[in-house]
């Protein structure tokens, strides 16, 4: 009896861990290659990222905002702060902007990590996961960013994203 409970224990186990190897998660696919750094953005086109993300300011209805253009390394390019924009929204949209370009992806991209239970994003130096920090494109490559902080972060988002639309090519 002994030897059919045995058997039947290892039969049983056997057909388990086939189950369990079915039903295994496929890997995902492969993430789309990320850009690489091209030239830095002029200081006329920063210019005119900011102008367009401060009329986007105007046309949503946000709180005023602080506008950073960072380069391809992370460095201020060109600032604005809008009148009563928050002092706070100052180093943050620099920071934005910075953390976009350090890890070639939208801040947005650790916000909905972080909120999809993804913490370890807490531990990435630099990464600021509050959306508003958006990669300005050139010519398929990244020419640097822009942050903006001051409203609510998808007001944030939409305005950097308004700026990085007026100078892509």
């Amino acid at each position: 009896m002994s030897r059919k409970i045995m058997l039947i224990t290892a039969l049983a186990f056997i057909a388990g861990v086939g189950t369990a190897q079915a039903q295994a998660p496929q890997p995902s696919a492969p993430a789309a290659p990320l850009p690489g750094y091209g030239t830095s953005i002029s200081v006329a086109d920063a210019k005119k990222a900011a102008a367009a993300a401060i009329a986007e300011v105007g046309k949503i209805g946000s709180l005023p905002d602080a506008i950073a253009i960072v380069d391809p390394g992370g460095y201020l390019v060109y600032f604005e702060r809008m009148q009563d924009a928050h002092l706070g929204s100052v180093q943050f949209a620099i920071d934005k902007a910075r953390s976009a370009v350090l890890f070639r992806r939208p801040t947005k991209v650790f916000e909905d990590a972080l909120a999809g239970g993804r913490t370890a994003i807490l531990a990435l130096h630099g990464a600021v996961p509050i959306e508003g920090g958006v990669l300005i494109i050139s010519g398929g490559k990244i020419a640097g960013a822009i942050g903006a902080s001051g409203g609510t972060a998808p007001q944030d988002g939409q305005v950097a994203q308004a700026g990085a639309d007026a100078v892509k090519q």
